[in-house]
């Protein structure tokens, strides 16, 4: 709490002073959630635009039978654009915008918890989407499908540079969901108003929270198989190419580890946009809100059991199909638990038919339908009928569209107020709807029935006499109609910014805290952050709007000039720390920029330039860590720090711990999808040979390995030490632990170029080529940022009463060493032990 009050507008204007973007140019440094939210938001509906009208072009191509409109290759490029767009560019990134601008105003907190890797995150995925849709522009687009298939996809069907525009633009946008994945959850976790216990959180940040968790170990197998792939084609190694001991299938398995995955990504925050309204609009607290929490929890399970239903046309055993069409099956319980709990609430309140409830119905009627033609596309034998479709691209629309732009732009419709202040046209926002909802129906309805008479997807023309002209012809009418729909509601929104009718404060009766504060927001959104002690905050404590601009909670304060929010134990939602916060900084802009030279470097062969690019980025992230903790850009040592409770770089469990550890969690996923294709080709490649003598030398590995467990054993000495207050000889104590660090990596660099490996000729000696790569870089990485630690200890920004970053780097640590031991037992001493060389 503030000891001196001062009026609602001083604190006004001194906390705008504090947490405002920067004028013009420097708006572009700018790190605030509500800033970045709204960036990705709107790139993501230009993108849509993009990938909207390339859908137009393949339905005109398709609504009569023998066009020419566009050529083969043309239409090929452009179906594979359409899906990478709205896969990658659209779908994750935009609900991911629209979590960042929510979330902290959901949860009472002033801002994320990592600013500037939001702010990065949003830079990597322009230029990730910029990366890729030149290659549209250039006319050297990739034709391979969105999701990329060898050995359609590698250098000889594919010589051109169209995958690896797709590769090295994908993995761009990869970073950016791993960022806003790991800034997610920690924040959820970590940062919530003083009281909320996981109970009492918004359902909405239950299935962002979800969302987040399954992206983190989602996407790391993708990322991987990008990586693999691009060696492949550029370099030569031999991992998919089945006559150097590869496996084609390895890429489907990888992929479809991520994308099946990636299904729910898109469905949970769409889902949770409809267990936030439908209570608002029925007028009552949503039903079984417990049990929506374990149908989330269970659908985030259930999802990475069901990757190989989308291969059961490729040869796999008949036990699995059978374990993986059950598995398919079982993911419609929690998908009816939520489902039921939305109908119970709808039949037990009374239901206000506004314009955003328009959309949940829609919703509700299209979701239903997509759900029960996925069930039947869980039977293998119905599966292999109409596998390769339309019907599956009807389906995976129903899915798509119906699970997630429906409830989405019910979403809009209900959060636009809150951003503008004003309302959105009943009038034109209805007739939006309707042209929507029926030319959607109008397009993917039919294109069941032209899939169950036959209809192939991916093909750019047909013979007439089949059938499926007069359907084909209404499908591209209604793709039509929702289009114009889709501008319908755009023209909507653009104009109710200037003529909307002006809000009334909460317009709805909602029962969130985003609508305790002022519409539109603030750039710190709460001037004083309340405690919330249930689910309904708005509705048992209508007087927050009133208290909480009045400076009547807690952190009422701006003498300090820190950027602050309330740091909060996970479970029990108790006050722990201060949390001070990033301000506005160039450094992700720089970073970005940096990675993107380094992309298009890889791109166009230029590899001394990327050599260079590596450097750098190391460089300004290294620059990026050292500014955190005690360092004066930071926030350094003052005599009125606050002790009750402590600023979280004062403490050993801070917000960076679980930042640490969650990304490790990420980077453990990687690692086990490197592991996973190292046992598939091990036991399935048709080609699989190992070298007739170990290719890594055992000796100097054993040494690198004692080096790392020594130095790992001492730097948990000196943090264990650091947290009990106790920091005497810390300083020679990190620069010893570096140096051991450092003998570790000669060593282990000695390892790698004396391997006899052969990567361009067996995939056994490719894999065994990245796994030391991986741990070379971990490796690698210790003794920089272990004797960075020392120099802080040295300039007083690490020590007794600050020992946070130490104990942040810990865990790091663990991790490289679990690993460098697990790779010797799952990559070498196993296949020894097992009879291989």
């Amino acid at each position: 709490m503030t000891e001196k009050r001062v009026s609602t507008e001083e604190l006004d204007r001194r906390l705008a002073r504090i947490w405002d973007n920067p004028p013009g140019w420097g708006t572009l440094s700018a790190v605030n959630h509500t800033t970045v939210g709204l960036r990705f938001i709107v790139t993501g509906i230009v993108f849509f635009l993009i990938g909207g009208v390339l859908a137009m072009i393949l339905r005109t191509q398709l609504a009569l039978p023998n066009q020419n409109i566009v050529s083969a290759d043309t239409y090929n490029q452009i179906f594979t654009m359409h899906g990478t767009v709205m896969m990658f560019l659209f779908a994750i990134p935009v609900l991911e915008g629209l979590a960042m601008y929510m979330i902290p105003k959901m949860l009472g907190a002033r801002d994320l918890v990592f600013p500037r890797i939001s702010s990065l995150g949003y830079y990597c995925y322009l230029f990730g989407g910029v990366i890729i849709l030149s290659s549209l522009v250039l006319e050297m687009a990739p034709d391979a499908g969105w999701f990329m298939y060898t050995p359609l996809s590698d250098k000889n069907f594919s010589p051109g540079k169209g995958p690896d525009f797709w590769l090295l633009g994908i993995t761009f946008v990869e970073i950016s969901a791993m960022s806003a994945g790991i800034e997610l959850v920690v924040s959820i976790l970590r940062t919530r108003a003083p009281g909320m216990t996981l109970g009492k959180m918004p359902i909405f940040a239950w299935y962002i929270l979800a969302m987040s968790l399954m992206i983190i170990f989602g996407f790391p197998p993708l990322i991987l198989a990008s990586i693999l792939l691009e060696l492949e084609r550029a370099a030569g190694f031999a991992f998919f190419d089945v006559s150097r001991g590869g496996d084609p299938l390895l890429w489907q398995h990888l992929f479809w580890l991520f994308g099946h995955p990636e299904v729910y990504i898109i469905f949970l925050p769409a889902a949770g946009i409809v267990s936030t309204l439908i209570p608002v609009f029925a007028r009552r607290p949503l039903v079984g809100y417990r049990w929506i929490v374990l149908a989330i929890i269970l659908m985030g399970f259930i999802s990475f059991g069901l990757w190989v239903h989308h291969m059961f046309t490729v040869g796999i055993p008949h036990l699995a199909q059978a374990f993986f069409s059950v598995a398919s099956m079982l993911v419609a319980i929690p998908t009816a638990i939520q489902i039921f709990a939305w109908l119970a609430t709808l039949w037990s309140g009374r239901v206000v038919f506004a314009l955003p409830m328009l959309w949940i119905i829609g919703f509700l009627v299209i979701f239903v339908a997509g759900g029960l033609t996925g069930v039947m596309l869980a039977l293998v034998p119905f599966n292999w009928q109409v596998h390769d479709t339309h019907f599956v691209v009807a389906h995976m629309h129903y899915v798509l569209v119906g699970g997630m732009l429906f409830p989405l732009i019910a979403g809009f419709y209900y959060w636009l107020p809150h951003l503008s202040g004003r309302m959105p046209s009943e009038k034109l926002g209805r007739w939006g709807f309707w042209l929507t909802f029926i030319g959607f129906n109008a397009t993917f309805l039919l294109m069941h029935v032209t899939g169950l008479m036959g209809m192939p997807r991916r093909i750019y023309t047909y013979d007439t006499g089949l059938g499926w002209d007069w359907l084909n012809l209404l499908s591209s009418v209604g793709g039509f109609v929702m289009a114009a729909g889709i501008a319908m509601i755009l023209v909507d929104i653009a104009l109710h910014f200037r003529f909307g009718r002006k809000a009334e404060p909460n317009p709805w009766g909602a029962d969130t805290l985003e609508w305790a504060i002022s519409m539109p927001p603030s750039s710190y959104n709460f001037a004083s952050i309340p405690e919330a002690h249930t689910r309904h905050p708005l509705w048992d404590h209508p007087d927050l709007p009133r208290t909480i601009p009045a400076g009547e909670h807690h952190l009422a304060t701006f003498e300090h000039g820190r950027r602050e929010t309330c740091g909060i134990d996970a479970i029990t939602g108790k006050m722990k720390e201060i949390v001070h916060l990033p301000t506005n900084s160039w450094l992700p802009l720089q970073v970005a920029l940096i990675l993107a030279v380094l992309c298009l470097s890889l791109l166009v062969g230029a590899y001394t330039l990327a050599l260079v690019a590596v450097i750098g980025a190391l460089v300004f992230i290294l620059r990026w860590s050292w500014h955190n903790g005690a360092h004066p850009v930071a926030e350094p040592v003052r005599a009125d720090d606050p002790t009750d409770p402590p600023l979280h770089s004062r403490t050993t469990n801070g917000p960076g711990l679980w930042g640490m550890v969650v990304s490790l969690m990420a980077n453990g996923a990687l690692y086990l999808s490197l592991v996973f294709g190292w046992f598939y080709l091990w036991t399935v490649a048709p080609n699989w040979s190992v070298p007739a003598e170990n290719p890594v030398a055992w000796l100097p590995l054993l040494i690198s390995g004692s080096l790392l467990t020594l130095a790992t054993w001492w730097f948990n000495r000196l943090t264990a030490r650091l947290s009990r207050g106790q920091a005497g000889g810390l300083e020679n104590g990190l620069w010893l632990a570096a140096f051991l660090s450092l003998l570790h990596v000669g060593s282990l660099l000695w390892v790698l170029l004396a391997a006899a490996l052969q990567p361009l000729r067996l995939a056994h000696d490719a894999v065994l080529l990245v796994m030391l790569i991986y741990l070379m870089i971990h490796s690698g990485l210790l003794p920089i940022l272990t004797a960075m630690q020392a120099l802080r200890v040295r300039l007083g920004y690490v020590g007794a009463g600050l020992p946070y970053e130490p104990v942040v780097l810990r865990p790091f640590w663990i991790y490289s060493l679990g690993i460098f031991w697990a790779s010797c037992a799952a990559f070498l001493l196993l296949p020894v032990s097992w009879g291989g060389a």
